[in-house]
């Protein structure tokens, strides 16, 4: 009977401690939480595809006056298009710049919401999402400008464009033989091509124009057939040389005046 009463005397002495332990113990108050160090955060986004947006780059700047353009911080966007900077300075207003490739910049003022009471100097912001809209650059006309060559290569023929000569103005037919490759001309204005006497035509008839009758600006272009085909007579044998003039001859008179002493 003694040692009930030592055990029951016991027992109420443990029960009383603990609840006086518990009575001073401070209740947790689960809705003051801590802030540990200033942080803000957010999230990239494509505005039209809504997909996360993967290395852009995110500046903070210090806003104010006294601390104009005076960065803070930058990195570059996670895969997740997720960036957040911790241990800020207590500032007022911060500036947030961010620029990515194929998008608009994207730039505004953030102003923090500090805490209460211990917490008044800290503050934990949460940008959320932040939509980037693509950069959309619309291209000037384009011409395209294609020149034709001095001298083009035909199927049975080889063509001078006169126009690339420099003698095609105020010259005469002879004037522009002379800078025709394959063309000879000697002191008297006999031209040769190949080393023969060639048959010369005038827009693929056969004429009885001399060359120096004929005014290298009316000329358009001037083809050499070395090998003429069936259709040519027998006489055409040594090659022809045909100038085909302008379609737009100017109305007029044309003639070349040459004064001889003996």
């Amino acid at each position: 009977m003694k040692y009930c009463l030592l055990f029951l005397f016991a027992f109420n002495v443990f029960q009383l401690s603990a609840q006086i332990d518990r009575e001073q113990q401070p209740a947790n108050d689960a809705g003051n939480i801590r802030i540990l160090s200033n942080k803000l955060y957010g999230k990239l986004l494509d505005k039209n595809t809504g997909k996360p947006i993967e290395a852009a780059s995110v500046q903070l700047f210090a806003a104010g006056p006294s601390n104009k353009d005076s960065l803070l911080t930058g990195m570059l966007t996670k895969a997740n298009g997720d960036f957040s900077f911790d241990h800020l300075p207590a500032l007022k207003k911060f500036r947030l710049l961010i620029s990515a490739i194929g998008y608009t910049s994207w730039e505004q003022e953030v102003i923090p919401e500090y805490g209460k009471a211990s917490d008044k100097e800290k503050f934990r912001t949460d940008l959320g999402n932040i939509s980037l809209e693509a950069e959309i650059k619309q291209l000037g006309g384009v011409v395209v400008v294609a020149t034709r060559p001095a001298l083009e290569m035909g199927i049975d023929r080889k063509v001078f464009n006169a126009s690339k000569s420099l003698v095609s103005s105020g010259g005469t037919a002879i004037d522009l033989m002379k800078n025709i490759p394959s063309v000879s001309v000697d002191v008297d204005g006999n031209v040769q091509l190949r080393n023969s006497s060639p048959q010369i035509f005038v827009d693929g008839r056969p004429t009885i124009l001399t060359l120096d009758q004929i005014p290298a600006d009316n000329i358009e272009r001037v083809e050499l057939i070395t090998n003429p085909s069936a259709r040519f007579d027998a006489a055409s044998s040594s090659g022809i040389i045909n100038i085909v003039l302008k379609k737009n001859k100017r109305v007029g008179l044309n003639g070349v005046a040459s004064i001889g002493i003996g």
